[in-house]
């Protein structure tokens, strides 16, 4: 199952967390905002994901399913 990291960026207040502990996935642009690579996290980068979603001050992050992504842009 492919698992992708999303950012909610009306939720997002830039404090930049989540690339302190996700560099692999996550860069920060100009402004401090997250830049989530878009393909499928790799199974052994998973506990850093989830690190980085339990860390974020505005629960801003989710892992979701491809499936499960496209059904929350939706709704």
């Amino acid at each position: 199952m492919n698992r992708h990291l999303e950012v909610n960026p009306i939720a997002c207040a830039g404090h930049g967390v989540c690339a302190e502990l996700f560099p692999e996935w996550i860069e920060l642009d100009d402004w401090g905002y997250p830049i989530i690579d878009q393909g499928p996290v790799p199974e052994e980068l998973l506990p850093h994901a989830d690190r980085a979603v339990a860390a974020c001050p505005k629960l801003a992050l989710a892992i979701r399913t491809r499936a499960a992504a496209a059904e929350a842009r939706s709704a």
